[in-house]
């Protein structure tokens, strides 16, 4: 058995790094069965244990540990976890400076990076189409409690400087956000060539096009590794809670010095969150925003729970069939 580490997946075959050599492969059929979820399979940035069958072919044995899983809900109704990237150190949020701009939102990808363990750091890119960078970076710090916020431009390459002291050999840089924001110019300015397709931008509505339409992971010359993300329209919670707390470890500090410890923070005397409220110094849309995510993620748990009593049901359902089975044939 060798390690090799996953770069991107196609349709259920895999594309792997192993050293300077480029291999593809599956996984085994023992794997396979033994996969519960779609988790339970190799995602980009994996490190997997193979067999070499020639000098491009490799069968997967088996998923060595994570340090870490980047996911989100996987879109639609289903109730299903989606891994996006795995062992990665640092991610960056995009939001670009134009008509798109907009720090819930930010709150919001935030909440994911947090719940990954991973590092976030926030770009503000398309600097050059904006008249109040300073202003705007005040904003998100305020919102973005302890993460870096930089503003970057692709014609202002001096700007991009402030990213080096994210890269390093064995270092694992992720690239979260919305389409148009900028994701695959920066990764063809650190590749340095235009290995990323990069699409317009409407100027209607500032909005772009799915520019990278799968997670690909991409080698600089310093031995950085770069997850591009295809950009996503809705950023569906799963089981986040732990982001929350981090997101919003201001507002949950606030809480804790309330006179009543089951404070809702509406009506009730003495209330801490209110207070910082009607003195400025907790902007209401924060407070809003956390509110709304706390309910999404409570109904997203109610969710989960009912989805693995179902689950839980239709097994011990199968079991039981298998047994009356094994019984009649004993019978016979």
């Amino acid at each position: 058995m060798e390690i090799a580490r996953i770069v991107s997946e196609q349709k259920g075959s895999y594309h792997m790094v192993m050293g300077q050599d480029h291999l593809v492969g599956e996984v085994t059929g023992k794997l396979r069965h033994s996969a519960l979820t779609r988790s339970d399979y190799p995602a980009v940035g994996d490190y997997v244990s193979v067999q070499r069958l020639d000098e491009q072919r490799a069968l997967i044995h088996a998923i060595l540990p994570r340090k870490n899983t980047f996911s989100r809900k996987e879109a639609g109704q289903v109730v299903q976890e989606q891994i996006m990237a795995t062992n990665v150190d640092t991610v960056f949020v995009f939001a670009a400076l134009n008509q798109d701009y907009n720090v819930r939102k930010i709150e919001r990808m935030l909440i994911f990076v947090w719940e990954s363990n991973a590092m976030p750091v926030v770009l503000l890119s398309k600097a050059d189409l904006c008249d109040t960078i300073e202003q705007k970076i005040e904003e998100v710090r305020d919102s973005a409690i302890g993460v870096a916020v930089h503003a970057i431009s692709a014609w202002h390459k001096e700007s991009l400087d402030v990213l080096q002291a994210y890269r390093g050999a064995g270092k694992t840089i992720a690239l979260f956000g919305a389409s148009g924001v900028g994701k695959s110019t920066l990764t063809n300015l650190l590749v340095g060539n235009d290995s990323m397709k990069v699409n317009a931008v409407r100027e209607s509505d500032a909005r772009g096009k799915h520019t990278t339409t799968h997670r690909e992971m991409i080698f600089l010359s310093d031995g950085t590794a770069i997850v591009d993300m295809p950009g996503m329209r809705e950023f569906q919670l799963f089981d986040h809670q732990e982001g929350i707390h981090s997101t919003f470890e201001d507002i949950e500090q606030l809480a804790d010095l309330c006179r009543f410890a089951n404070c809702t923070h509406e009506n009730e005397p003495d209330c801490a969150v209110l207070q910082a409220i009607e003195e400025g110094r907790l902007p209401s849309e924060r407070w809003m925003n956390y509110r709304k995510m706390q309910k999404e993620v409570r109904f997203m748990e109610r969710k989960i729970s009912t989805h693995e009593r179902l689950q839980e049901k239709r097994q011990s359902k199968g079991k039981a069939k298998k047994v009356r089975m094994n019984l009649e044939d004993f019978e016979l």
